[in-house]
């Protein structure tokens, strides 16, 4: 069996460390909850936020590590890979928003982060995860984050499966609610060219 990938976390009173394609809109498969701009906002839910430049909120982190703040470079004139979604997670008044942060050469995840906007307008990082082939979502408020997990033998586009991590912001942190491994089948399609099918769904 594959071993499992490592995860880094960080959440509000915690720490972590991630790089590197669009600035707008998640590449993920992933159903994104988006705040939705309107002039009345139904109770509990965010503000849309204003957009942010990602690219200069990583690099101005402190809990972004070096490397991957070296690493972040446009892979042709100024597009950066990174993607960008807003959206509540933390119930503050107006949206969070998520980063990822991808490679140029084959769009792998490995960084993503989560900023909440603080009342005088600036965005404190209250959630990161720097591994590779690592990717965050909104999902009807809650932090969906997938991790691909690679045997010693994987390539980079034909891991051996991956793990799906749900958190939900609670007491001023995210808690982890939700956990599924999926195990994928070598057995189909003729190459690592082919995409794997999902084998296996555990708890």
């Amino acid at each position: 069996m594959a071993g499992l990938a490592a995860f880094g976390l960080l959440c509000a009173g915690c720490s972590a460390g991630g790089t590197g394609t669009r600035d707008e809109g998640p590449a993920s498969t992933q159903q994104v909850a988006r705040a939705t701009p309107s002039s009345a906002v139904p109770s509990g839910t965010a503000k849309p936020s204003p957009r942010v430049n990602a690219v200069m909120l990583v690099k101005s982190d402190p809990k972004v590590s070096r490397q991957l703040k070296d690493d972040l470079k446009p892979c042709t004139g100024d597009e950066y890979p990174v993607d960008t979604s807003y959206g509540s997670l933390t119930g503050g008044p107006e949206a969070d928003v998520v980063v990822n942060v991808m490679t140029c050469g084959d769009s792998v995840g490995v960084g993503t982060y989560v900023y909440q906007r603080r009342e005088d307008g600036t965005y404190g990082n209250v959630f990161a995860a720097e591994v590779p082939a690592v990717y965050s979502a909104i999902d009807r408020g809650d932090l969906v984050v997938t991790t691909q997990v690679y045997g010693s033998k994987d390539s980079v586009t034909y891991p051996s499966g991956e793990d799906v991590i749900t958190y939900r912001w609670t007491e001023g942190r995210f808690t982890e609610t939700d956990r599924v491994h999926n195990d994928f089948n070598r057995a189909v399609g003729s190459g690592e060219g082919d995409l794997p099918a999902p084998q296996t769904a555990q708890n």
